[in-house]
């Protein structure tokens, strides 16, 4: 079978040029945000990454179709496709082979990246392990790939619906470099505070970019991830979200909520507690690190040419 990829004009044009690519994963538009505020935020983060120096490359599976960069119509298109599949690597291959269409998580978006050649991604919160996996299991894909597919992953830490603490022991334990961009505690995704130390530090883009050329020197396989806090202006401080995220918690459990339906529910059972004030730091904190990232990968294109 030969993959269907389409490239997009814009995203085609530079990569064959060097020129700073920034891949975006699509889950954020389909299991995120409702609509039209998915596709407004979408857009949004890819003017940030142009405003940045950068080209983003959106990525999702369309009709079997892997789709690197939705100019307009498409990302409408997958803005109002309600039913999209949310892909990760265990289903990947079978949705394009069954002709499907699903929006990328972390490890899917990393994945596909990579086949394009895109060595920079930006998310919002990666996945890691749940609370209560010692009983469940329940451990992101994400992890696992940040530890085989070398791609730089930039993030405002791990949601903080998570277990933060085994989620960084597990990414130790896999090898891979956990980098907090410009302060010594891990954020968490709404909070730029977890209680946490984050395992690295890094205060330059150019530090990170030469760190990812280090490491592929090295022959060492793999990712790493970059921790950028949320702008302060914008988060929701530890103490005030933490009892907010038991709560949805709580409910999850007592409904029998599990597997890929949690974080959606929680997601939004915490817009809801929050009336709304969740959402707006999650879009602040996806543009900030859209523009962290295209800085990155202008530092990496400018070390290839």
């Amino acid at each position: 079978m030969t993959l269907q990829v389409h490239t997009s004009p814009e995203v085609a044009a530079a990569l064959a040029e060097n020129r700073p690519v920034v891949a975006l994963e699509s889950t954020i538009i389909t299991h995120g945000m409702p609509y039209p505020q998915n596709l407004e935020t979408a857009a949004q983060v890819e003017q940030d990454v142009r405003d940045s120096g950068a080209t983003p490359a959106t990525i999702a599976v369309m009709k079997g179709r892997i789709r690197v960069g939705l100019e307009p119509d498409k990302l409408e298109l997958l803005a109002r496709t309600p039913d999209a599949l949310k892909l990760s690597r265990a289903d990947l291959a079978v949705a394009i082979t069954r002709g499907e269409t699903g929006a990328t998580t972390v490890a899917a978006t990393m994945i596909l990246a990579r086949l394009a050649g895109i060595g920079v991604f930006a998310t919002g919160g990666i996945g890691g392990v749940h609370r209560g996996a010692e009983l469940t299991f329940d451990i992101s894909a994400d992890l696992q790939e940040l530890a085989q597919t070398a791609v730089t992953v930039v993030c405002a830490g791990a949601k903080a619906i998570l277990d933060i603490a085994r989620t960084l022991e597990v990414l130790e334990t896999l090898g891979v470099p956990v980098i907090t961009y410009g302060q010594d505690e891990f954020p968490a995704f709404w909070a730029r505070q977890s209680g946490l130390p984050s395992p690295l530090r890094l205060d330059q883009a150019r530090d990170i970019a030469m760190a990812q050329r280090t490491r592929q020197s090295l022959g060492l396989p793999g990712g790493q991830l970059v921790a950028n806090p949320v702008p302060t202006e914008a988060e929701i401080p530890l103490a005030e979200i933490t009892p907010i995220i038991e709560q949805a918690l709580a409910e999850a459990g007592r409904d029998g909520i599990g597997q890929k339906s949690v974080t959606p529910f929680l997601l939004k059972r915490i817009f809801e507690l929050t009336k709304g004030r969740s959402l707006a730091t999650n879009i602040a904190l996806v543009r900030n690190n859209a523009r962290l990232a295209a800085v990155i990968a202008s530092e990496l294109a400018r070390h290839d040419r």
